[in-house]
């Protein structure tokens, strides 16, 4: 997560994963909450590094960030799963 140090990017990927975990009506728990705010954050702030040359910075932009990286790994679960 770009700009923030390690508990806020914790807290930012904590908070994206409850959001994700909301909007994709799934049921985590807390750890994995965390899990998917970051790893979805680290994925989609490649993605848009490589695509667009730049991420969006700042606490809301990675939040913006996490939880779309987090809806799409949550559908990528469920698309593996079935």
């Amino acid at each position: 997560m770009q700009g923030l140090g390690w508990i806020a990017a914790i807290i930012v990927g904590a908070l994206a994963g409850w959001i994700a975990e909301k909007l994709m009506k799934s049921d985590h728990g807390l750890l994995m909450n965390i899990i998917l705010g970051i790893l979805g954050a680290v994925i989609m702030n490649f993605l848009l590094v490589t695509l667009m040359g730049a991420t969006l910075g700042g606490w809301l932009g990675q939040l913006a960030v996490g939880v779309l990286g987090a809806c799409i790994l949550i559908g990528l679960g469920r698309a593996l799963r079935r």
